[in-house]
């Protein structure tokens, strides 16, 4: 006889799955006014806790996902990353492209019934501006965003901007979505109180119990777009009634969860528990997306010996992407190399610029070469080891082993992904608990240009992000590149800077990771976005 899922997995999940969703099923039952069992309910584990609801003060993706429920943008990117117009009805700009006029699509309201308005879009453009990366360069570059009248908006530029459509249609961290205006005008510094938006989801926030669930009801007065849905694009047709997300923080109590059907959908398995779940014949596991997530070594450029650009030029040349994707999954189909900035497989700015010589294999020799040439004295290299992250935890070993072997003073620290990330926001120096290196992912989406590529930013200190590098040249090809309005050259000056980028190394491309994920078969239509959503897909 064949053994189930729970049971391959030990009899300790199964009781922790019958504790865990029986104690959230009396919590449903006592919160929710329609009775469950008449509903269509699709239950989802997410990667991670919801913990805030705010996607603009913070960049937790979970968060991230929570905004594409409630919320909608202007424009969304379609499945060839082009940004198509969402709430927008139709927009007109000059011929210098220095004026935009935006008008919205009629019968949008907010979830409270009230109609969305011009005014409203003018106030979440302009805290969102004041937190996210393109949208302090869009508000920088705007002469007036003003607005016309209750369906129209205008934005007049004093300078050339030549991502204006991009920046509206921006799908992760930080996402622009449309608020209230009461909820705009919020302190971006501080978190929203209200979760009031018009997207095709209502959060039940009476049911929200960070660390058990979230809970999201259809908007039955959702009015979507005519056209079939296309990654974040077209309509947002929503077929289920309620979704629950379940947090489940122990991997193998999720899997076994899905396994008993006790959950639908698992948003991201631990890589060596997929094997496992391939075995059962009533779930589909795939990519989330074919775009992908970039793997990174993010360096700390505030300290030595990192902040020598021979030092970085000499970790850059024991970097082998094999090495690091073997590392993580022996299946290749979650792993490829992409020695790129800006991503693979058919990025808008995918490039090859500057990457001759690096990437494909450690060069032991040369790098102690570079060390010597660099003055370095054995500088301790501290790197951090989330042990509990496997995406960061097997690349630090590969990191430290071929840092040991280059002649580095490694000091490889190991910690919970929670204490790595509170590290690697300060900028003490590494006496005083600092950090050299750490191994980060980000989607493909949140590095698709020079503009929203944050590890790229070279302002130092107090003008890039954690890694801080300072590099000017670097950070004026980036300046100039924003004001480009023609594809051609925006796409040379993409290639400009990556291949300074590789000279000044402000971080560490180390291959593409495939995230997969795992459905039940009773599931289908899920949109392939990179991004769970919840419109377009069924439940039988």
């Amino acid at each position: 006889m064949g053994l189930s899922m729970r049971d391959r997995l030990g009899g300790r999940c199964g009781r922790l799955i019958s504790g865990l969703f029986g104690l959230l099923a009396v919590a449903s039952v006592a919160a929710t006014a329609v009775p469950v069992a008449a509903q269509t309910v699709l239950r989802f584990v997410p990667h991670a806790d919801l913990r805030s609801v705010d996607p603009v003060w913070t960049t937790a993706y979970v968060t991230r996902n929570h905004g594409h429920m409630i919320y909608d943008q202007l424009f969304s990117l379609d499945s060839k990353l082009r940004p198509q117009p969402q709430m927008v009805e139709s927009w007109t700009v000059t011929p210098d492209k220095m004026q935009w006029e935006f008008t919205l699509r009629p019968g949008l309201n907010w979830h409270d019934g009230k109609p969305v308005t011009a005014e409203d879009c003018v106030a979440s453009i302009k805290r969102w501006g004041a937190r996210d990366v393109l949208g302090n360069r869009l508000l920088v570059a705007a002469e007036t965003l003003e607005v016309v009248d209750a369906q129209r908006f205008r934005l007049t530029l004093k300078q050339p901007f030549g991502q204006v459509l991009e920046a509206l249609a921006k799908p992760s961290n930080n996402a622009l979505f449309m608020m209230p205006k009461r909820v705009a005008e919020t302190d971006p510094f501080k978190q929203i109180e209200e979760t009031i938006g018009s997207g095709p989801f209502k959060f039940v926030r009476a049911e929200w119990l960070p660390g058990g669930k979230a809970v999201y009801v259809k908007n039955t007065d959702y009015k979507p777009r005519s056209e079939p849905a296309d990654f974040l694009s077209g309509g947002k047709v929503v077929k289920v009634d309620r979704v629950e997300w379940m947090s489940v923080p122990d991997s193998a109590v999720a899997v076994a969860a899905l396994g008993a059907g006790e959950v639908d959908w698992l948003e991201v398995p631990s890589p060596d528990l997929v094997p496992i779940i391939e075995r059962d014949a009533a779930i589909t596991v795939r990519p989330i997306d074919m775009i992908g997530s970039q793997l990174s070594i993010r360096i700390n450029h505030l300290h030595a010996p990192m902040d020598n650009p021979k030092v970085r030029q000499a970790l850059l040349t024991v970097i082998g992407q094999s090495d690091y994707l073997n590392a993580i999954s022996s299946d290749p189909r979650w792993v490829k190399a992409c020695p790129g900035y800006f991503g693979c497989n058919g990025t808008p700015y995918e490039s090859l610029a500057g990457t001759e010589g690096h990437l494909k294999q450690a060069d032991f020799a040369k790098a102690k070469r570079l060390l010597k040439e660099a003055g370095y004295k054995g500088e301790r290299v501290v790197v951090l080891d989330p042990a509990d992250v496997h995406y960061s935890h097997a690349p630090a070993l590969v990191t430290a082993e071929n840092l040991k072997k280059a002649g580095f003073n490694v000091d490889l620290q190991t910690m919970d992904f929670g204490t790595a990330i509170g590290k690697i926001n300060s900028q003490a120096p590494l006496d005083q608990g600092g950090w050299s290196l750490f191994h980060s992912y980000a989607t493909i989406m949140d590095v698709l240009t020079p503009a929203i590529a944050t590890g790229l930013r070279a302002g130092g200190a107090k003008n890039a992000a954690y890694g801080w590098p300072t590099d000017p040249e670097l950070e004026g090809l980036r300046t100039k590149w924003l004001t480009l309005t023609d594809p051609a050259e925006q796409k040379a000056y993409a290639d400009k800077v990556q291949a300074r980028a590789f000279e000044a190394v402000p971080y560490i491309v180390t291959g593409t990771l495939i995230i997969p994920t795992a459905y039940r078969k009773s599931v289908d239509g899920i949109v392939p976005s990179g991004i769970p959503v919840f419109w377009n897909l069924t439940k039988k």
